[in-house]
């Protein structure tokens, strides 16, 4: 901003959501559907299968609250719904809007950090 501190937790909150903005600005129009203008083969399951074990374990879940722990725990069933979840988004170019979502959480990179950059 310009050099103030702020205190007032809701302006702490607009702040941050300024910087977020800002920090993964997009311009498209309606960022939540793509553009289907090709026909290719599904996701196979094997691929998803791949990848699932590609992804590092004992990470924080987004807001589904699910982990790559709890995927694997699933195994063929799992790794079946998530293969098709990613075939309806394919041929339907429509990403869910959960899926789309982020939390962020302000942790400092030095202790006394006041600016959002810093965090």
């Amino acid at each position: 901003m310009n050099g103030e501190i702020i205190i007032d937790k809701e302006k702490i909150l607009e702040r941050w959501a300024e910087y977020i903005r800002e920090l993964f600005k997009d311009d498209r129009k309606d960022h939540n559907i793509m553009k289907n203008n090709f026909a290719g083969p599904p996701i196979m399951k094997e691929e998803v299968e791949a990848d699932i074990n590609k992804m590092k374990h004992g990470k924080a879940t987004g807001p589904d609250n699910i982990s790559v722990e709890l995927i694997n725990a699933l195994e063929d069933f799992g790794i079946g719904k998530v293969t098709h979840l990613l075939n309806e988004i394919y041929d339907t170019g429509q990403i869910p809007t959960n899926l789309s979502k982020s939390i962020f959480i302000a942790l400092p990179k030095k202790p006394g950090a006041t600016e959002c950059e810093l965090h």
